[in-house]
């Protein structure tokens, strides 16, 4: 044999290549396993797909909800130990001088009944300064009634839009707010009421904050939850037990406190190094709470989601993986003879092996390739392919009461669809290994004994 002969017939060589397209084409006679191999290739462009839309949107849940819950709340709450939280000021300014801190923001809040012209609902209050408006850009671009201007010179307070809807309320309409911890009388305590106009409705987009949480200028939230401690004035001495009201009052200085300070990272994800940070860098004893310890559970839930559902989703893609083998199977059957005529021809055992393998990996990559484009597709248009469906259908898909977010997100990670096509690709190659060996073991003269 001439070194070109050998390098006709070596391994993958055109010839190999020749009689494994020959093998995929559809004939007449092999038109059952033609359509066993479209429906294993069917088989696994849809399990490639499923599985890149269904990561690329969970994807996009743990993103939006993350920068969601971490755009108002901080990646770091403060809480103040051993002294009264009155000098919230400067321990915001030492915060914002910590390397890796972007910005931090004190804030008054409380839990109260708000009332308006429907209905009632249990809400939690805040108490804000435009300052700290204007660093909660989630918030501060929020708004899509009214605006921010003289807000802290104002009365009025801020809701969300699902939150309006529900009390019935507008912008100018009253809001009345009941504070249960209201003043101590001979009766016993009663309640604080108070109506505030309504300023700003906002939409964040996720139903948690649109319906459950309420803004107000920071000093009229102080006065309403009686976030102030009263000192003796300097040089003034104790009013006696017989002194009237205007004369206390006046003897004393009412200091404004805090509840807590929220503060903001540049790398959510390095919270344990920034802690020592932080610490190091107050002057001021404090307890540090993070947002991986605050909804640990909540994004560990969703970690373990997005495992379970891409290990059953890869279940798919190895079924398609067992059609593979069957229909190779059935193919080498099928083709026995024509594999006793290729071996008695010269045909060696690693040959016959390469036909059938390239066969079989032929299907299982044609299927990933659609698969993988499908997949991109529908995972780049979740939301406009998500509203379409609702539309003709007239069904609400993914309630936003239910999933927390007012549309379907969807991110595509690179790292995660390179995985899911090597998977796939790797598995419909496993898949051809056994047919392709008994194809190989073929005995010529027992498969020409009948023909």
């Amino acid at each position: 044999m001439t070194e070109r002969q050998a390098a006709a017939t070596g391994p993958f060589s055109r010839f190999e290549f020749l009689v494994a397209g020959r093998y995929l084409r559809a004939r007449r006679k092999d038109a059952f396993i033609s359509v066993i191999a479209a429906l294993t290739l069917t088989g696994v462009a849809i399990g490639v797909a499923t599985l890149i839309v269904v990561m690329s949107v969970m994807n996009g849940f743990r993103d939006e909800l993350l920068s969601k819950i971490l755009g108002l709340n901080g990646h770091f709450t403060a809480y103040p130990i051993e002294r009264q939280f009155t000098d919230y000021d400067q321990t915001v300014v030492e915060f914002e001088k910590v390397d890796g801190v972007v910005h931090a923001i004190a804030y008054v809040e409380g839990q109260a009944l708000a009332s308006g012209q429907t209905e009632s609902t249990g809400v939690s209050v805040r108490g804000v300064t435009l300052e700290s408006i204007k660093k909660l850009d989630l918030l501060h671009e929020g708004a899509t009634l009214g605006g921010w201007d003289a807000w802290d010179e104002g009365a009025g307070i801020a809701i969300g839009s699902r939150l309006a809807q529900k009390l019935g309320v507008t912008i100018g309409d009253p809001v009345t707010i009941v504070n249960p911890n209201g003043t101590f009388t001979p009766l016993g305590k009663t309640p604080q009421i108070r109506s505030f106009p309504v300023n700003v409705i906002f939409n964040l987009g996720m139903v948690e904050f649109d319906s459950f949480y309420l803004y107000m200028p920071l000093e009229p939230a102080q006065t309403y939850f009686k976030m102030y401690v009263d000192r003796l004035k300097p040089g003034v001495a104790p009013p006696d037990v017989m002194a009237t009201d205007e004369e206390i009052e006046a003897a004393y200085e009412r200091i404004p406190q805090a509840t807590a300070v929220e503060v903001f990272v540049e790398d959510p994800d390095a919270v344990s190094a920034m802690r020592e940070k932080i610490q190091t860098g107050i002057s001021r004893p404090l307890i540090l709470t993070d947002w991986q310890q605050r909804d640990e559970t909540f994004f560990s839930a969703l970690q373990v989601e997005r495992v379970v559902m891409f290990v059953i989703l890869s279940m798919i893609i190895l079924v398609a993986a067992f059609n593979i083998i069957s229909s190779l199977v059935m193919l080498v059957k099928d083709k026995g003879a024509d594999i006793a005529v290729l071996r008695t021809m010269g045909a060696t055992q690693g040959s016959i092996m390469r036909i059938f393998s390239m066969t079989g990996t032929a299907i299982g990559f044609i299927g990933t390739g659609v698969g993988l484009m499908l997949g991109l597709v529908i995972a780049a248009n979740a939301e406009s392919l998500r509203a379409f469906v609702s539309n003709v259908l007239g069904v609400t898909i993914f309630p936003p009461e239910v999933f927390f977010l007012s549309s379907l997100p969807s991110k595509i990670n690179l790292g995660e669809v390179s995985a899911v096509v090597i998977l796939a690709l790797a598995l419909s190659f496993l898949a051809t290994v056994y047919p392709a060996w008994r194809a190989a073991q073929y005995d010529p003269v027992e498969a020409l004994r009948y023909e």
